[in-house]
Formats: C-alpha cells, sequence, structure tokens
C-alpha cells in the first residue's frame, strides 16, 4: 500500500468515526425536542400548543453562525442546523406552510430555506388565498412575497394586511435566478416564444432585448406555470428557477439572465400568533394620518426623535374614501422595545387608525 492509500484510508476511517458520533448527537438532540414537547402538552392540557419558536429559532441560527470555527461558512452551517431544527420539530407533526404556488416557484423556494425541508408546504393559487388558509387554521404559516430589490413592492401583500387579523412572524430573502429553458427534445429548435411572470420579464428586460428580441413574450401567472408551459409545446422556453427546472425537467439555455446580479426578494411570514422579542428585531405597521398640513413630519419626526431607523416606508390608497392613504412603515425594534412602545404611543396620539402588522425576528438566513 502506498503512503497515498494509507493517508486516505485513516482519513476515510476518521470521517467514518466522526459521521458516528454526529448521528449520535443529532439522535440525542432529537431526543431532547421531544421531551420539550412532552413538557409542552403537559402544562397545557387540551390546548393548542405551538411547538415553533420563531424567537428562539433565530436566536440558535444567529448564535451558530457567529460561534462557527468553519471552514463552512456561517450561511453554510446554518442552513444544516435549520434543516436538522426542520426535522426535530416535525417528529410532533410536520407543520403545514401556505405558499403562493404552483409547486416550482420561487415562494415555495423561500418557504422551505425558512422552514427547512420537513414541513408540508401547500401551494395556494392567490395571495389573498394564502392569508385565507391561514386565516382558517388550515395551514400553521403562510409565505408571500412583499418586495423585490428590482421592481419594488408587491402591492396586493401590502393591501392584505390593511383587513387581515394575521401578524408578521417573520421574514426571508431569497437571491432571484433567472435561466431560460427548454424541454430537453427542443433544445435545438427555434424559440418563438417565451413564457414568464410578468416580474421576471422585468428583471430580465434588458438581457432579453440584446439576447431574444423580437421572440413573443406571453406573460402568465408564475414562472412554474412557464416551465410547464414550456416542458409540452415546441418552440417554447420559459424563464424560471432552479426548482421549476426540476420539477418539470427543463434544460438550460442561458443561466443567470437576470438584469441584475443583486437580484433578491423578500418574502414574509405570516401567523395568527405574535412573536416575543429574539434580540434582533423588525417591527411593521400601517398607519392612516389625518389629511391636514404636517401630517407625515407627525408621523416620522417621533422616530428620528427617539432614534429609531426606518427600513421602509410606503404608501397605499386607503379603502376608506377617495385621495385617502396609509402609510406602511418598517422600522428596526421590537414593539416591546421601551423607545418603540413610546413612539407608537405619540403616533397614535394624532393618527386615525394604528395598526400593528407584527414585530418579527430580522432574517438569519
Amino acid at each position: 500500500m502506498s503512503d497515498e492509500q494509507a493517508r486516505l484510508g485513516e482519513l476515510r476511517d476518521r470521517i467514518d468515526d466522526l459521521d458516528q458520533r454526529i448521528m449520535a448527537l443529532i439522535s440525542a438532540r432529537a431526543r431532547c425536542a421531544q421531551e420539550v414537547a412532552e413538557v409542552k402538552l403537559a402544562a397545557n392540557p387540551g390546548q393548542e400548543v405551538h411547538f415553533y419558536r420563531p424567537e428562539r429559532e433565530a436566536q440558535v441560527l444567529r448564535r451558530i453562525k457567529e460561534q462557527n470555527p468553519g471552514p463552512l461558512s456561517g450561511e453554510e452551517i446554518a442552513r444544516l442546523f435549520r434543516e436538522i431544527m426542520s426535522a426535530c420539530l416535525a417528529l410532533e407533526k410536520p407543520m403545514h406552510i401556505a405558499f403562493l404556488g404552483p409547486e416550482g416557484t420561487f415562494t415555495q423556494a423561500a418557504a422551505l430555506k425558512h422552514f427547512g425541508h420537513s414541513v408540508v408546504s401547500v401551494p395556494m393559487p392567490a395571495i389573498d388565498a394564502v392569508f385565507r388558509e391561514v386565516e382558517s387554521g388550515n395551514a400553521h404559516y403562510g409565505v408571500v412575497p412583499v418586495e423585490n430589490s428590482t421592481e419594488g413592492m408587491i402591492n396586493h401583500t401590502l393591501d392584505m394586511f390593511m383587513n387581515s387579523p394575521l401578524k408578521i412572524c417573520g421574514e426571508v430573502q431569497l437571491r432571484i435566478q433567472h435561466h431560460l429553458l427548454v424541454a430537453p427534445q427542443n433544445r435545438d429548435r427555434e424559440i418563438t416564444r417565451i413564457y414568464s411572470h410578468q416580474q421576471s420579464f422585468a428583471q430580465c428586460r434588458q438581457w432579453l432585448d440584446a439576447n431574444r428580441y423580437g421572440v413573443e413574450r406571453v406573460t402568465v401567472s408564475s414562472n412554474a406555470e412557464a416551465a410547464r408551459r414550456a416542458a409540452g409545446e415546441p418552440g417554447a422556453a420559459a424563464i424560471a428557477g432552479d426548482m421549476a427546472a426540476e420539477l418539470y425537467g427543463l434544460e438550460f439555455l442561458a443561466s443567470r439572465i437576470e438584469d441584475r446580479p443583486d437580484n433578491t426578494t423578500r418574502f414574509l411570514i405570516v401567523g395568527r400568533e405574535e412573536v416575543p422579542a429574539s434580540g434582533h428585531d423588525k417591527s411593521s405597521i400601517l398607519v392612516s394620518m389625518r389629511n391636514k398640513p404636517g401630517a407625515l413630519y407627525q408621523l416620522l419626526e417621533p422616530f428620528h426623535r427617539h432614534s429609531i431607523s426606518l427600513t421602509r416606508i410606503e404608501t397605499r390608497p386607503s379603502p376608506s374614501g377617495t385621495w385617502a392613504y396609509v402609510f406602511y412603515i418598517d422600522f428596526e425594534g421590537h414593539f416591546d422595545d421601551p423607545q418603540v412602545r413610546t413612539v407608537l404611543a405619540e403616533i397614535d396620539e394624532e393618527a386615525v387608525e394604528l395598526k400593528r402588522l407584527g414585530a418579527y425576528p430580522v432574517g438569519v438566513l
């Protein structure tokens, strides 16, 4: 046996030993998670028990990233622990997560990134259907897109919060990579039609103008629907992501055709309960102000005075009347923070309506 073979044999034996120890530790963690569930059930007989704690999982993932010794990146090691926690949680009862479908969409990818692959993901045909599924209790949580770094806010999502009792329980950001896809049997055919969602066409406009100018662009309800059509139609291609390509067995004609390499979409997690503080949180509110001079200043000035950073402010038409508006505001901090309580109390005195949409951990993954 050569020195190389001997050394490789030693390393493989060491890897096998480490794998056994890792497996034993994961099993011990899973048993501990089961005991946590038993304690909760015993303390709340006959009541609905929430096993998933968004603030607790955010704290765990942050600590994992901070204490990671390498060589795996903090992001990669956190993803591994995300899946371990997802599997442990599913030992009691897998969570049902509603998302804007169909299967293969970026929203499903965001749901699996946030909750792990041990949940049951439930596709819904529209954003309002996701809200209804969670409100009815058929799904534990829902995942909906709220903004894209290239195309801005998704207004339908913002408008749903005006009348929905649901709370924002979390957020997740997903790097969006678009590909030009075709069925394997159509790879050598001339492309005469491209299917995609209107947002994806907008995010790939420059590439399409430069490389597929004159090819018909057909807008459909989702990228997954575009992939489904391209899979069975000669001469058709789709703009979609990796999940849709894998789901419908499509091949890549061109990869990463989005105009901006940092193209990212932010998704919100919606649920029925409020989330305690995690130590690094964000809050969202809807505010309707009286229509008078200085109203916007009165809304924003308390945030400045108490050194609370705004991360997003959007204006939406109010359903209460013509030329009336509500403000959607994201800011750093949690509703339980003393400074935040003070600011919201001041705003409440001047506002027609102040609705607390939710305080939730800043996205870790």
